[in-house]
Parts: C-alpha cells; sequence; structure tokens
C-alpha cells in the first residue's frame, strides 16, 4: 500500500501563521515532510486577528460558508494561500469566534468563556470545508483538545458521507495537561447527542471533555515522543485520562516531533551573528562573544555560558531553576543567558538577576525569536529542567548547534538526549531524573566540571551532537505507518 494519501490537518496554530507553542511548529513543517513524501495534504485552521493578512498574501476563497451547530446554522468566509511548500492552508474566518486578541485566552491568561464554542466550531467548519470543495481526505488529522471533536463529528454524522464517509481519523496529543474541559452548558451547541454524554466518551465529572472525546472517537492516537507515550499511559502523568489511552492498546503510540533544519541550522542561519559547521567552530566563539556582549555579561571565551529559552511556568521546571540559580552563581564559575516569558513572579524573578549578578547573568522577559537563535549558538551549555515534557524542540536546536543539553529525563528530553559517560566521554548531554532544585544544581555543576576538567570530553559530545539527525523526513513515515493502521481499524469496524 503505497498510494498517495489525500490528508487533512485541522489544527488551531500553526506556522508562521499563529503560534503559541510546539503544536504550531508541527502542523507547519509534517504536511511539507508528508508533501515531499508524495501525500496531498491540506491545513485548515482558523483567521485570527493577528494574523497579517496582506504579509501572508492571503485570498478570499469562499463565502459564504453555512456551518450547523446544535440546531442553529453558522454563515461563515475561508481564505487560502499556497506557501512555498505547496501546501494550501485554508483560514475560517469568523469574527465572533477569531477576531479579538489572543487565541485561548485573554491578557491575563483567562480562558475566553466560550472556548467550547469556539473550537467546537472549528472542527465542524474543517470537515464542512472539506465537503464543500470535495476534498475527500483519506485521514483526518487533528490535534490536541481544539480540534479533538472532529473524530467524534466524523464517526456520529458523516460516517456515510460521500466525501468524509471513508476518511479515519487520527489525534495527536502535543500536551496532555490541556484537555479543553468546559460547562456542559454548551454541549447542545456542540451537537453531538445526548447519548455520547458519557464517562467513556465525552462526559468528564459532569463537565464535557474535548480531548478525552477525541480519544474515544480516533481511530488512531499519538503523542509527540515514545518515552511520553509510555509516561502518559500512568496516573501520574496523564491527568486523569490514563484509563482511556490504556484502552486504546496499540493504537496508541509515540512519534517523536522532527526538526525543521532549514530554520535551525547553524551552517546556515542567518539570524545569527556567525555561522559555523561540525567541521569548523570558529563562527560558534564569535557567537559565544556576541551573546556575551549583547546580555552585558563578561566576554570571556574561558566561562561557560549557560542558556536557557522557556515559558516561565511551573511545567518546564523554571520555579525549581530560580530555587538554585543563586546558588550555582555563588559556587560555580558561570554565566547564564535567559529569555522567555509567563509567570509574572518568574518574569520578575529572573528579570531582576541581572541587577544583582552584573556581567554573570543576562535576561530578557518577552519572546524574540532572533535572540532565540543567538542563544543556542552562542550558548556552551543549554537547560531544560521541565517535570514533563512531550517532546521539546529546543534540546534538540541545541544538539545541531553543539550546545549541550542538561535536561530531566523525562518524555522527549530523555528520547533524545544520550547520557554523558564520564569514563569514555560517549553522549551527547547532561540528564537528572529528580524534579528537585538539588538535582538541577549538581547536574549543571557536572556539566561545569566537565568543561573545566575534561574539555577532550566536551570536545567530543559537541561533534557527536552535531552530528545527530532529528529531521522531519523519518517522522514524516511514522505517520504515514499509523495513517495506514487508522484506515485498517477503521476498515474492521
Amino acid at each position: 500500500m503505497n498510494e498517495a494519501l489525500n490528508i487533512v490537518m485541522l489544527s488551531s496554530e500553526c506556522v508562521p501563521y499563529a503560534k503559541t507553542g510546539g503544536l504550531a511548529d508541527v502542523v507547519g513543517a509534517l504536511p511539507k515532510a508528508l508533501k515531499a513524501l508524495g501525500h496531498n495534504v491540506i491545513v485548515i485552521m482558523p483567521l485570527y486577528r493577528s494574523i497579517a493578512y496582506e504579509k501572508h498574501d492571503l485570498s478570499p476563497f469562499l463565502s459564504p460558508m453555512g456551518v450547523w451547530m446544535g440546531n442553529a446554522e453558522e454563515w461563515c468566509s475561508v481564505h487560502t494561500v499556497v506557501g512555498d511548500d505547496d501546501v494550501p492552508v485554508y483560514f475560517i474566518e469568523f469574527a465572533k469566534y477569531f477576531d479579538r486578541d489572543g487565541l485561548y485566552h485573554d491578557a491575563d491568561f483567562n480562558d475566553f468563556l466560550d472556548n467550547p464554542r469556539r473550537f467546537a466550531f472549528l472542527s465542524r467548519a474543517g470537515l464542512q470545508l472539506c465537503k464543500d470543495i470535495e476534498f475527500h481526505p483519506d485521514i483526518v488529522h487533528v490535534h490536541d483538545w481544539q480540534t479533538a471533536l472532529a473524530t467524534a463529528y466524523l464517526k456520529i454524522w458523516h460516517w456515510d458521507d460521500p466525501v468524509l464517509g471513508d476518511a479515519a481519523s487520527v489525534l495527536t496529543i502535543h500536551n496532555i495537561g490541556y484537555q479543553g474541559v468546559y460547562d456542559a452548558r454548551d454541549y447542545d451547541y456542540v451537537g453531538l447527542q445526548s447519548g455520547n454524554f458519557t464517562p467513556d466518551k465525552l462526559e468528564d465529572h459532569g463537565r464535557m471533555n474535548f480531548l478525552k472525546g477525541g480519544i474515544h472517537y480516533a481511530d488512531m492516537v499519538n503523542t509527540v515522543s515514545p518515552t511520553y507515550a509510555d509516561e502518559t499511559r500512568t496516573p501520574a502523568f496523564a491527568h486523569g485520562l490514563a484509563p482511556y489511552l490504556n484502552d486504546k492498546g496499540d493504537n496508541y503510540l509515540g512519534i517523536l516531533n522532527g526538526v525543521d533544519y532549514s530554520t535551525w541550522n547553524p551552517a546556515t542561519d542567518a539570524l545569527i551573528p556567525a555561522r559555523y559547521t561540525r567541521d569548523d567552530l570558529g563562527g560558534k566563539a564569535l557567537c559565544k562573544a556576541a551573546l556575551q556582549r549583547r546580555f552585558l555579561l563578561d566576554v570571556d571565551p574561558t566561562i561557560p555560558v549557560v542558556g536557557v529559552v522557556s515559558r516561565l511556568a511551573a511545567q518546564k521546571g523554571l520555579d525549581l531553576l530560580a530555587q538554585v540559580i543563586e546558588s550555582i552563581m555563588q559556587n560555580m564559575r558561570v554565566q547564564f543567558v535567559l529569555l522567555g516569558s509567563g509567570d509574572k513572579g518568574l518574569e520578575a524573578y529572573f528579570g531582576g538577576l541581572p541587577e544583582r549578578y552584573p556581567g554573570r547573568i543576562g535576561s530578557y522577559v518577552g519572546y524574540n525569536n532572533a535572540l532565540a537563535h543567538w542563544i543556542e549558538a552562542g550558548s556552551d551549555f543549554f537547560v531544560m529542567p521541565s517535570l514533563y515534557e512531550p517532546c521539546g524542540l529546543n534540546q534538540i536546536y541545541s544538539l545541531k548547534y553543539g550546545t549541550l543539553p542538561i535536561v530531566r529525563a523525562t518524555g522527549g528530553l530523555d528520547d533524545t538526549v544520550a547520557q554523558y559517560d564520564e569514563a569514555t566521554g560517549q553522549g551527547t548531554g547532561f540528564k537528572f531524573w529528580e524534579p528537585s532544585p538539588h538535582a538541577i544544581y549538581y547536574a549543571v555543576g557536572w556539566a561545569v566540571s566537565t568543561y573545566y576538567d575534561r574539555p577532550h570530553h566536551i570536545a567530543q559530545m559537541i561533534r557527536r551532537a552535531m552530528a545527530q539527525n532529528f529531521s522531519w523526513e523519518e517522522s514524516a513515515r511514522a505517520y504515514v505507518a499509523v495513517y495506514r493502521k487508522a484506515l485498517r481499524n477503521k476498515a474492521t469496524l
């Protein structure tokens, strides 16, 4: 079975149009990799207010388009663009739901109260668009809770549809901590019949759980690394959904995210001060000096620089790092640079460190893509102390840039970083297991001592790290295998 598949990718985010996290990176890169393998892919997402219409060369496509929600028909419009990768992207324009600041919440991080209506509508509109343009999908690939209900709509409303009836569904969970749990008062609008509001399907302690329903109805479910798939089969990591994932049996698995090396590659990166390769690291030394200057650090090539680019949140372990970073500074000859935003308390704390440790710590509260590239290229080490990490991308970027990761061994961090062996110099980074401040302290200390005491091992690890390949081609082939299994599963129902 090597015939080309028709695939619709239904998502709330996609780079370069709208992004809050790794979901957007995946939906931006995976369709391109699938297209390169010979498959036909379209992407459907909302037209948010923040999307620059003219910059991205969007054009009107279809208006009006009617979408039935419960007992009401909503009317929207569709716009489109075909990118350089020849993958069409369709944007659902519906001002009532998408013409606002923020994708999921307001400036104070309060969820929009109508989120269940917004994303149930997106799921239904994506399927309606396939019908209206007569795109006959073999696979409807949905992502996270925001589009998970499309799997239910396929099974309940479109099982015999001439356009959608043969489609199998695949649900990718990028972070099981976000499930789309909302009050049941909007269930009639969602339009999935009362008989499906049961504990094994959509009901969750009297509320709707979009992700739980998606898991039940999807023909295949995957998450974004093998280790995270194993972890989420256990109560400690699954946020209440372990029984339902275990019920899927071998129809739930992990596929490691790939990386777009056309964007993240020090040999071609136009955003960094100097380019370099595995065989010529001269440019990395120039990037380090430039990074030190940019963050007002002492410009000294002999001091290791530890980088952090992260959402400032407990999940990322940044509260644990906050408890120990000053002990690190007091006891180790090291510098830190940090870029991130999120928790206001953590923003204030990390934002104030440069004043207390001038020349040794630099921080930028907010997000700056160019600075993220500078930190990857100019740092010697990169810390990711996550409590859990479904896949993680920055540790993979770090490997390519010869910046050795210091990570907690969880999820995709464990899958992508090989532990350093002091006896042989093998490995590509430094891993620790306990989610605690002292574990971070000793892991950073281990890396720093290796930098000073075993520089030949650091050199070996840098070359080995830069040789790692986590491109999307292999991951895309794994997704195709999942698609074909989903079709077999649907055929046996």
